[in-house]
């Protein structure tokens, strides 16, 4: 009798790979024809369908990949998440896997869309990002054996493959620049806490006062979230403080878009009066007044990565294998400022 089998099980049993098997399934020409007819026999042989159509009327998933764009997706998921997706799909491109793109609503049922795909779409694996410390997406895959790659680390459950870009170093190096031309008060406009970002920025902020001797001041440090008007607001309070900051070190660039429009408001003016850094270099940094000094974060890339990882994973790999921290580099433009003056009151 005729078994049901999915992709990744033929690839086991023919001791390939997911995606040779796929490019032979769907005549790739990277593939020889001698496995080409290797696996179209095997595929006839276990009643596994060469038509992709076929196979997903059959299976209602076979061959499909869900993504899960994190909320809120207002400006956050623009470009980052979009950059992110386009390397997906490049990876994906010479493959015969299908892409579907799931929203997640709110931060707290987000875990929903991934049930939906899961148990409604059935697809074959996840790809996600924006990881959280205590990450409730994580267990349930894990809990229901579904494969996934994360953009991100996180604390939550078994090890799980992931491509990091490292927010400890944009913290850390980014505080440091500004200890280096002579700042003592510095501030910190960091994303929601519940991420993983977030905790790993605030962790380098804080090893850099530690190696300049610098006191940590809990008045100095806001969450925010990601967007133009939650740079504004948190960076209002900031410069409301008796004692101000004269450097403020942003999780995102949207952040440090608002924080330089509330510098304006004040009267003082970016990049001269008080000097600020963003994360992520979002397109607009370079347009700024003045263009922004920011971290880079290559999710074109990282997309890309994310989908040999996951073939990888497939392929019964381990997911300890499959893990990958990106040092961001500085991008250096005018808005981090100069050195101060001796003396000088900013």
């Amino acid at each position: 009798m005729k078994q049901r089998i999915n992709i990744v099980e033929l690839a086991r049993q023919l001791g390939l790979s997911v995606s040779t098997v796929s490019k032979s399934l769907n005549g790739y020409g990277d593939v020889s024809d001698a496995t080409k007819r290797r696996v179209l026999e095997a595929a006839e042989k276990v009643g596994f369908s060469p038509d992709p159509a076929g196979r997903r009327l059959r299976r209602q998933a076979s061959e499909t990949i869900g993504f899960v764009l994190s909320p809120p997706q207002t400006h956050f998921a623009h470009p980052f998440f979009l950059d992110l997706l386009m390397g997906i799909d490049q990876g994906l491109e010479s493959t015969a896997f299908q892409l579907i793109i799931v929203a997640g609503r709110t931060v707290e049922t987000e875990v929903e869309s991934f049930r939906r795909l899961v148990e409604l779409q059935r697809v074959d694996a996840v790809l996600f990002g924006r990881t959280r410390r205590d990450d409730p997406r994580i267990r349930y895959l894990q809990e229901r054996s579904v494969p996934f790659v994360a953009l991100g680390r996180s604390d939550t459950g078994k090890p799980f493959p992931f491509v990091d870009i490292d927010r400890t170093v944009a913290g850390r190096n980014g505080t440091a620049r500004f200890v280096g031309f002579g700042h003592r008060r510095i501030g910190l406009l960091s994303t929601p806490g519940y991420l993983m970002i977030s905790r790993h920025l605030q962790e380098g902020y804080r090893a850099a006062l530690t190696a300049a001797r610098l006191p940590f001041d809990a008045d100095l440090v806001l969450e925010t979230s990601a967007s133009e008007d939650g740079g504004l607001d948190a960076a209002r309070q900031l410069l409301a403080l008796k004692d101000p900051p004269t450097a403020i070190m942003c999780g995102h660039d949207l952040i440090a878009t608002g924080a330089m429009q509330a510098i304006v408001e004040t009267g003082r003016r970016p990049g001269t009066d008080v000097a600020v850094i963003g994360c992520d270099n979002h397109p607009l940094g370079p347009h700024l007044n003045p263009p922004l000094t920011t971290f880079s974060a290559p999710t074109l890339e990282a997309g890309r990565r994310m989908v040999e990882l996951l073939f990888a994973l497939l392929d019964g790999r381990s997911p300890k294998e499959l893990q990958e921290i990106w040092t961001p580099e500085l991008i250096l433009r005018s808005s981090h400022g100069a050195q101060l003056v001796a003396g000088s009151g900013l």
